[in-house]
């Protein structure tokens, strides 16, 4: 596995699969990027680079924590830009993995070719999700037979008087089944330091960033699932105005996985957007 050195002198490694013109991915988490496989048959279009976050998989913990920081690992993807000897690189993040993708683009707009996020965190921009809206769009798994007890936990959790998570799981994937419980086992974060440090104080400065993306001229994919919670439709929708030039697309049926979901239409829309 390949490691590059960060600024800061952390090794950080990396996984490549596929050929082509090579896709920097970042994961979410923060964790390692061993759950998103291949993206579902990505690397078929193009190499795919996928980043282990610092502090996981087979990158090595560093010796400051506080540079687990969302803002602060923007530098660590700068780095391995400048290893892999790329002028422009195309990027795609992953849920919380977007939230550095877009304060990249906001830092270094002229070093982005296409941005790809995939079941988007607004959280960069600041563009709040309400507990209404979330309560909202699980009404639509209402027919499932987990239901119940996963929309009574995530109805306590958005009041307020509830920390269930586990419970609101199957929310995340269109199908909740033996298949889709196992990539979630696999793809739990196993560093809580980096999970703690990851939205310190600090973290997200939104008035900043979205001033700074309008000068990001790159075009921009924001993906969705119909069902995703922690990217609905209507805030994504909101996420996309940010940036000059951007698309949202709502992929049916799926969840925060929309890969694992339905992988021939997710890598149909997504490298239909990388060929631009």
């Amino acid at each position: 596995m390949p490691t590059f050195s960060a600024p800061d002198g952390t090794q950080l490694a990396y996984r490549v699969i596929g050929e082509g013109d090579p896709l920097v991915c970042i994961p979410g988490g923060p964790t390692d990027s061993a759950y998103l496989g291949d993206l579902g048959g990505l690397s078929a279009y193009r190499q795919l680079i996928l980043l282990d976050l610092r502090g996981t998989g087979r990158s090595a913990i560093p010796d400051d924590t506080s540079s687990y920081r969302c803002d602060r690992l923007i530098d660590d993807v700068e780095a391995l830009r400048k290893h892999l000897g790329l002028p422009r690189m195309d990027l795609l993040g992953h849920s919380a993995g977007t939230n550095i993708a877009t304060q990249y683009a906001a830092a270094y707009p002229e070093r982005v070719s296409k941005l790809a996020l995939i079941g988007p965190s607004p959280r960069a921009v600041g563009v709040a999700i309400t507990g209404e809206t979330r309560r909202e769009l699980a009404q639509l798994r209402k027919n499932e037979p987990w239901f119940p007890e996963a929309f009574a936990a995530l109805q306590a959790i958005t009041e307020g008087t509830g920390s269930d998570w586990e419970a609101v799981t199957p929310f995340s994937w269109g199908r909740w089944d033996a298949a889709a419980q196992q990539h979630h086992t696999a793809g739990q974060p196993r560093n809580q330091e980096a999970v703690a440090h990851f939205a310190a104080d600090g973290a997200f400065t939104p008035e900043r960033t979205r001033a700074a993306l309008a000068a990001c001229e790159a075009p921009v994919l924001l993906l969705t699932g119909e069902f995703d919670l922690n990217s609905p439709p209507v805030s994504s929708a909101r996420f996309a105005e940010v940036f000059p030039d951007a698309t949202l697309v709502v992929q049916p049926g799926a969840g925060h996985y929309p890969w694992f979901d339905d992988a021939d239409w997710f890598v149909a829309t997504t490298a239909a957007f990388l060929r631009g």
